[in-house]
C-alpha cells in the first residue's frame, strides 16, 4: 500500500481463511492524513445494479447524458476531488461480486497514478473480466492465501485459549478445520461452550466430542447450500464412506449426481495409485451430514457401502476394517471373526478407541477367548486396567490349552504389573510359566517376565531370561523380538550403544511379523531406542523418531503411552538445545497426555522439572519433582536415573549446590554399582557443570585415594560408545586445568552436536578464566557466548549464573546505554551526572566484565543477556 511502484494487490482464498480481516487490518493501518481511503464490501444484493458495488463511494446523483466511458471518467474525477491531493486507496472486499460498471471503474482506477487498488476474491467464484485483467495485465499483484498449517494452527489455538494445547488436540482440530481460521474459532467456541476443554497441568486438551453450535451450523449450511436429493445422497455416502472409490460411488449413486457434487465443490476426487478416491471437500461437511442424517437412512447407507465393498472384494489393506465398521454401525455385524480381525487391524494402527469398539463387539458376538484377550490388551493401553482384568477373569473357563494359558497369563500379567502396579505379578507369572510344557508358550511368558524384571531393576535376571528366549528355536517372532528389546534397552543403559542400535534395527526389520500379534511391542522398542539416543546425545535421532509414522499413528489413534513417551523425548531434545520455553511446553503436554497413566507419568514430570530449572523457575521445578515422585511406580524402577538426575537439578536450582553435588555423587556411585555406565556418564557430567570436576567419586583405590569426576569420565570414555563420552571427559579435564582454549574447542564440538546449553556453559567457564587473566581473546569469547545465548531461550544454569557479574543498578543502566552507542556526555546529561562519574562507573563495569574498553562492551553484555545493549532495551 505504501510502496513506490505497487498499484495494488488482490488476494484470494477459501471462505473463512481471513481475507476480509486482513484487508480491514491493512487499511486501518494507513494514516488518513496521507491517504484517501474508501472501503467497500460488494454483495449479491448490489451485483445487478450499475455501480452498486461502489455506491458507498460515488455521489448518489450522476450527471445526465454521459456515455458509459464518460461516466467512468466522471467517477475518477470525483474520487480525485474527494482525495484532495492525497493518495487514493480503494479497498474492495469480495470483488468477485462487483457489477460490470464497478469492475470497469476499478480497472480504470488501477491505471491511474497516485492510486492503489486492493481487493479480496473467493476461490471458486466467477471473477469479472476487468478484475481478472488487473493482474494478467500486471497492474496489480495477485496472492493466494493458503490455509494454516499444523504448526500455525497450534500457535493460533494457544493464542485463542491463552495457553498451550496438547499436540493430539491441536492435530484433531487442525484436521477438522482444515486450517481455516474462521472454522477453527467456531470449533473452539463450541468446545468451550460445551465443556469439552480441560486444562491438566496448564495444557488445554479437547475431549474430541464435537458440538455443532448454531453459528458453526450456519457457516456450514451457507457453504453447502441447498442440495437436490441425488446430490445429497452422494454427499451422505461420501460422509459415511470416505475415502470412497469413485467406481464404488458410481455404483451406489447416479454418476451425474456425483459429477454435480464435484462441480459444486462438495466433494473432491484424487488419484491414489490405480484407484480414484472421493472425499468431502471439507471435514466439517461430513460431521454435519452425519449428524443430520436420520438413523434409519444412516444404517441403510452403511449397510449398502459394506455390501458394495464385499461384492468387489476387500482388496486393500484397510478394506476389512472399513467393512467391519460399516457392519457394526449399521447393525448388520454378525461375523465375530470379521470384527475380531478388524479390531486387531485397528490396534495395529494404534487406533485405541476404534479397536476397543470392535473388540468389544467381537466379544459380544461370541468371539470367545481370542476377543477377550485382545479387548483386555487394548483396555490396558486405554488406561482401563481394572476393566481389563474383569474381561480376562470372565473367560478363565475357556483357558483350555497351554497356548491359551500363556497368552492369558502374559496379558493379565501386563495389566496387573503396569496397569495396577502390582509388583508380585513377576513372581506369579514366573511360577506359572515354569509349568508350561510347550517351549514356544514358555518362551512367550519368559519374554514378558524378562521385560518386567528389567523395569523392576533386576538386569541380571532380565538378561538371562531374554537370552534364553532367543536361544529357543520354538519361540515365536513376537516373543523373540520382545526379548531383543529388553536386551537393547539394557545395552543402552550400560552405554553399549552400537549393540543396542543393532538390536533395535533387527526388531524394526521384523515388524511385519510381530505387529499383528503384539503391536504394543513398538512401545518397548521406542523406549530402548529413546534411551540410547538420549544417553548418546543424538538429538537428530530423536527428531527422526518423533517424525516417524508411529508418532503420527499414535497421535491420531489416542495411543497415549506412545505419544506421551515421544513427547518426553522431544522435550529432552528441546532442553539440550536451549529452547527452555519449548521444553517446558512439550513436557507439560506429556504430563497432560499421561495424566491417567502411571507408566511414564513420573518420567514426564521429571522432564518437566528439568525444563523448569533451565527456564529459571525453581518453584515450578520443585512442584514438578514432587509430582514425579507421586506418580512414579516401582514397576518402572529402571527409569530411576532420569528422576534422580532431575532431583539434582532441582536442588541446584533451589540454591542448594552442595546438596545437589552430594546427591549426584551418590547417584553416580549407585549407577556404577548397577552397571549403568551410559547413565553414569551424564550424571558425572552434571557434576562437572556444577564445578565439581575435581571432586572424588567411587570407591577407594589401591593407593588409598579415590578417582576424581574427570578421571572417572576419562575411564568411562573408553567403555561407553559414541562421540559424546570422550568429549565430556575432555571437558572435565579442561575444567580442572583451567584450559580456556581447550574449553572453547569443546564448546564448538558441543554446538556442532546441537547441545547449545552445554556449549554455552563451556564457553562461560572459559570466559571466566579469560576475564580473570584479562586475556586478549576474552572479547572473541564474549562474542561466541553471546551468539549461543542469542540462539537460545531464557536459560539459567549454575555455570552461566556464576558468569554474571554483580553490577549495581546504575552500572547496568550506564553499561546498557554505552553498549547501545550513547556517548558518555549524553549519558551524563540523561542521568543528571557528571561525565567523570559516568566514566568512573564504566571503568568499574570494564573491570567486572574483564574487558578493556567500550568497544568490547556490546559483546560482553550480549554474553550475559543474549542481546546487545540488553540492559538499555
Amino acid at each position: 500500500m505504501d510502496g513506490v511502484e505497487g498499484r495494488g494487490l488482490f488476494f484470494s482464498g477459501r471462505a473463512g481463511v481471513g481475507k476480509s480481516r486482513l484487508l480491514r487490518e491493512g487499511v486501518a493501518a494507513l494514516p488518513p492524513e496521507r491517504y484517501a481511503i474508501w472501503y467497500v464490501a460488494a454483495s449479491t444484493a448490489t451485483a445487478a445494479l450499475p455501480f452498486g458495488g461502489l455506491a458507498q463511494v460515488l455521489p448518489a446523483e450522476q450527471p445526465e447524458g454521459l456515455s458509459p466511458a464518460g461516466v467512468l471518467r466522471w467517477a475518477v474525477e470525483v474520487l480525485r476531488e474527494q482525495a484532495a491531493g492525497r493518495r487514493i486507496v480503494l479497498a474492495i472486499d469480495d470483488a468477485h461480486l462487483l457489477d460490470p460498471p464497478s469492475a470497469a471503474l476499478v480497472h480504470l482506477l488501477a491505471r491511474q497514478e497516485n492510486t492503489t487498488v486492493l481487493g479480496t476474491l473467493r476461490n471458486g467464484e466467477q471473477i469479472p473480466l476487468p478484475i481478472r485483467a488487473l493482474w494478467t495485465d500486471d497492474l496489480v499483484e495477485h496472492a493466494e492465501l493458503a490455509p494454516l498449517g499444523p504448526t500455525e494452527t497450534a500457535d493460533l489455538l494457544a493464542a485463542i485459549l491463552d495457553g498451550p494445547v496438547d499436540a493430539g488436540s491441536a492435530e484433531r482440530l487442525f484436521r477438522l478445520s482444515a486450517g481455516n481460521p474462521l472454522l477453527l474459532r467456531e470449533l473452539v467456541l463450541a468446545a468451550s461452550g460445551g465443556g469439552e476443554l480441560d486444562r491438566p497441568y496448564g495444557v488445554w486438551r479437547w475431549t474430541g466430542r464435537l458440538e455443532l453450535a448454531p453459528s458453526l451450523t450456519d457457516l456450514i449450511d451457507t457453504r453447502i447450500g441447498r442440495l437436490e436429493s441425488g446430490v445429497r445422497a452422494v454427499v451422505e455416502l461420501v460422509a459415511f464412506g470416505e475415502p470412497l472409490g469413485l467406481h464404488l460411488l458410481n455404483q451406489a449413486a447416479d454418476p451425474a449426481d456425483v459429477e454435480l457434487a464435484e462441480e459444486r465443490g462438495l466433494i473432491t476426487v484424487a488419484q491414489d495409485d490405480r484407484r480414484f478416491d472421493v472425499r468431502l471437500a471439507h471435514p466439517l461437511y461430513g460431521e454435519m451430514m452425519r449428524r443430520r442424517c436420520p438413523v434409519s437412512r444412516t444404517r441403510r447407507l452403511q449397510a449398502r457401502l459394506a455390501e458394495l465393498l464385499e461384492a468387489v472384494g476387500a482388496r486393500r489393506r484397510g478394506d476389512l476394517l472399513r467393512v467391519a465398521v460399516w457392519r457394526l454401525d449399521s447393525g448388520t455385524a454378525q461375523d465375530g471373526t470379521l470384527l475380531l480381525g478388524a479390531a486387531a487391524q485397528a490396534f495395529a494402527r494404534y487406533d485405541v478407541p476404534l479397536a476397543t469398539r470392535l473388540a468389544r463387539a467381537a466379544l459380544d458376538a461370541d468371539g470367545g477367548f481370542d476377543a477377550a484377550e485382545l479387548l483386555a490388551t487394548i483396555l490396558m493401553f486405554a488406561d482401563r486396567p481394572g476393566e481389563a482384568v474383569r474381561v480376562l477373569d470372565a473367560v478363565t473357563g475357556e483357558v483350555t490349552s497351554d497356548r491359551r494359558f500363556s497368552r492369558w497369563l502374559t496379558v493379565r500379567g501386563m495389566v496387573t504389573y503396569w496397569g495396577l502396579s502390582r509388583e508380585s505379578t513377576v513372581e506369579e507369572i514366573a511360577r506359572a510359566g515354569a509349568e508350561l510344557a510347550d517351549p514356544g508358550d514358555q518362551a512367550r511368558v519368559r519374554a514378558f517376565e524378562a521385560i518386567m524384571r528389567l523395569h523392576g531393576l533386576d538386569p541380571a535376571a532380565a538378561l538371562r531370561l531374554s537370552r534364553s528366549v532367543l536361544d529357543r528355536p520354538a519361540a515365536a517372532v513376537a516373543a523373540r523380538e520382545l526379548a531383543r528389546c529388553t536386551i537393547a534397552h539394557l545395552d543402552a543403559a550400560r552405554g553399549q550403544f552400537r549393540r543396542s542400535a543393532a538390536a533395535i534395527a533387527r526388531v524394526q526389520a521384523e515388524a511385519p511379523a510381530w505387529r499383528a500379534d503384539m503391536p504394543y511391542l513398538q512401545l518397548a522398542m521406542e523406549l530402548a531406542r529413546g534411551t540410547r539416543l538420549a544417553l548418546a546425545g543424538d538429538l537428530a535421532g530423536i527428531d527422526a523418531i518423533a517424525a516417524d509414522e508411529f508418532a503420527d499413528l499414535a497421535g491420531a489413534g489416542d495411543f497415549r503411552l506412545g505419544t506421551g513417551y515421544l513427547a518426553i523425548l522431544q522435550a529432552y531434545a528441546a532442553r539440550l538445545r536451549g529452547r527452555s520455553g519449548d521444553a517446558l511446553k512439550i513436557s507439560l503436554g506429556a504430563c497432560a497426555v499421561l495424566a491417567t497413566s502411571r507408566v511414564y507419568a513420573g518420567l514426564a514430570h521429571a522432564e518437566r522439572a528439568q525444563a523448569a530449572v533451565l527456564h529459571g523457575d525453581a518453584a515450578a521445578a520443585a512442584e514438578a519433582m514432587a509430582e514425579a515422585d507421586r506418580m512414579h511406580t516401582p514397576g518402572m524402577a529402571v527409569l530411576y536415573p532420569w528422576l534422580e538426575q532431575a532431583r539434582g537439578a532441582v536442588l541446584a536450582a533451589g540454591g542448594d549446590l552442595p546438596g545437589a553435588a552430594k546427591h549426584l555423587a551418590d547417584l553416580a556411585d549407585r549407577l556404577r554399582a548397577d552397571g549403568l555406565a551410559g547413565h553414569e556418564v551424564l550424571v558425572l557430567h552434571d557434576l562437572v557443570r556444577l564445578g565439581r570436576a575435581d571432586a572424588p567419586v567411587g570407591p577407594t583405590c589401591t593407593d588409598g585415594g579415590r578417582r576424581t569426576v574427570a578421571q572417572r569420565l576419562t575411564e568411562l570414555s573408553d567403555r561407553v560408545d559414541g562421540v559424546l563420552p570422550p568429549l565430556l571427559a575432555r571437558y572435565a579435564r579442561a575444567t580442572v586445568a583451567g584450559d580456556g582454549a581447550d574449553l572453547l574447542e569443546v564448546a564448538d564440538a558441543f554446538a556442532a552436536l546441537g547441545l547449545t546449553v552445554w556449549a554455552a556453559e563451556a564457553t562461560a567457564i572459559a570466559l571466566h578464566g579469560l576475564r580473570r587473566e584479562r586475556a586478549a581473546s576474552a572479547a572473541a569469547a564474549h562474542q561466541r557466548l553471546g551468539a549461543l545465548l542469542g540462539a537460545a531461550d531464557q536459560i539459567r544454569t549454575p555455570a552461566l549464573e556464576a558468569l554474571r557479574p554483580v553490577l549495581t543498578d546504575r552500572e547496568r543502566q550506564i553499561a546498557g546505554l554505552a553498549a547501545a552507542g550513547v556517548t558518555s556526555r549524553l549519558i551524563a546529561e540523561r542521568l543528571f551526572l557528571s561525565t567523570r562519574t559516568v566514566e568512573n562507573h564504566l571503568q568499574r563495569v570494564y573491570s567486572k566484565l574483564g574487558i578493556t574498553g567500550r568497544a568490547e562492551l556490546p559483546a560482553a553484555l550480549r554474553s550475559i543477556t543474549g542481546h546487545d545493549g540488553g540492559e538499555a532495551e
